[in-house]
């Protein structure tokens, strides 16, 4: 398999078996980074179609910074295609319900599978699963959240704080419900 660095070089050049190596590649990556904020896999996979549309039209300007850039490139194109999706759509819905509280006990998430982690995230509400989201995977601030979606950083905060809250709680019943 050829370095990323070389894949970056051979799509700048127009190389087709290179936008096809691409997309080989890194089209699960960008079906679970969508999966992340939408729940619904026929959005996904709209939304990383369009996500591999930008990528093939933007590439030439994507500069290589080193292993595992193009990596982070594509996720944030995936990301903001599922945000967009979802502001389109009718806009992202933040709920001021507060989920019950949990014992104080966090979760041994090396208990629960990648992909059922992937579920109980994708279950959670849309505000919830949006900020949680963009604070963990996106590595953004609440500052930079708020600006992004159009919310106050009290209000991207309080969403991240309750995600957790309810993922806690989530991850801990699974855990039970397994033994």
């Amino acid at each position: 398999m050829k370095s990323e660095e070389q894949l970056v070089h051979n799509l700048h050049n127009g190389d087709r078996a290179a936008m096809r190596q691409l997309y080989n590649q890194y089209s699960g990556f960008a079906m679970a980074t969508a999966l992340r904020y939408v729940a619904d896999r026929d959005d996904a996979c709209d939304i990383v179609q369009d996500s591999f549309v930008r990528i093939f039209q933007s590439i030439e300007r994507f500069e290589y910074r080193g292993e595992g850039s193009l990596k982070s490139w594509l996720q944030r194109i995936v990301a903001n295609e599922a945000l967009g999706f979802l502001r389109h759509r009718s806009g992202i819905t933040f709920t001021d319900t507060i989920p019950d509280s949990t014992d104080d006990e966090d979760p041994d998430i090396n208990k629960v599978s990648d992909e059922e982690l992937s579920h109980l995230i994708a279950s959670l509400p849309e505000g919830y699963r949006v900020v949680l989201n963009m604070y963990v995977f996106g590595e953004m601030s609440h500052k930079e959240i708020a600006a992004e979606l159009g919310i106050t950083p009290s209000t991207s905060a309080s969403q991240f704080f309750h995600a957790k809250k309810m993922l806690a709680r989530m991850i801990n019943e699974h855990i039970k419900k397994e033994k």
